[in-house]
């Protein structure tokens, strides 16, 4: 049987199309405010625009595609039932990621990872992770970059995500990760470098930071 927030996920009318990748989910913000004054339909709007990069964000912290499906529908619900107002002065975007990044902190704080994984399910994660991936992300480059990523720490995952993938400034990832922009420099630094070696056990060089 379906759960009930998937029903409520399911049975929203999807409205609108993207046009202009991240800039378009820029500008689906507003989209949350209509939806506080009444506007059912701008949640179909938001969860569309954030949907796949919020989910392949996710993943890099638990470690599992599906995990990462259910944490970023609570997320999304969290919005759709509780419709919080204060944003803390960050960007719609930022503070949705900091909410979805919170949740699966707690997740990985109560639960404990099992290493006893079915074969046949790991193959089903890849190839759901490998569909999405490409779905979201066009470039060549940016998936080889993404895939070098599994193999880095948890942190220099999420902030290359946000950094690479998401276009934040340092600020805004700041605000996500908790950190101070002087930790946030730091860790990027770090992470590039270590991406950078990663891609290069592989045989692949130059590619742009």
């Amino acid at each position: 049987m379906m759960k009930p927030h998937k029903k409520v996920l399911e049975g929203m009318r999807i409205k609108c199309f993207l046009f202009g990748g991240r800039k378009w989910m820029d500008s689906c913000s507003e989209a949350y405010s209509r939806f506080l004054s009444g506007d059912k339909d701008a949640m179909t709007e938001i969860i569309i625009g954030y949907r796949d990069g919020l989910l392949l964000f996710l993943k890099g912290i638990v470690g599992d595609i599906y995990i990462a499906e259910d944490i970023m529908e609570q997320t999304f619900m969290l919005l759709a039932i509780k419709k919080p107002r204060d944003k803390g002065g960050s960007s719609f975007k930022t503070w949705l990621y900091t909410i979805a990044r919170n949740l699966a902190i707690d997740y990985l704080r109560k639960k404990r990872r099992s290493n006893e994984v079915d074969i046949e399910t790991i193959g089903e994660i890849w190839n759901d992770e490998n569909l999405l991936e490409e779905k979201y992300i066009k470039k060549e480059e940016q998936i080889l970059i993404r895939r070098a990523m599994n193999n880095l720490r948890n942190e220099y995952r999420q902030v290359l995500w946000l950094s690479y993938f998401e276009e934040m400034s340092n600020k805004e990832i700041s605000k996500v990760m908790k950190k101070s922009i002087r930790s946030v420099e730091a860790m990027l630094y770090r992470a590039k470098k270590a991406l950078r070696e990663e891609l290069e056990k592989e045989g692949i060089n130059g590619v742009n930071d």
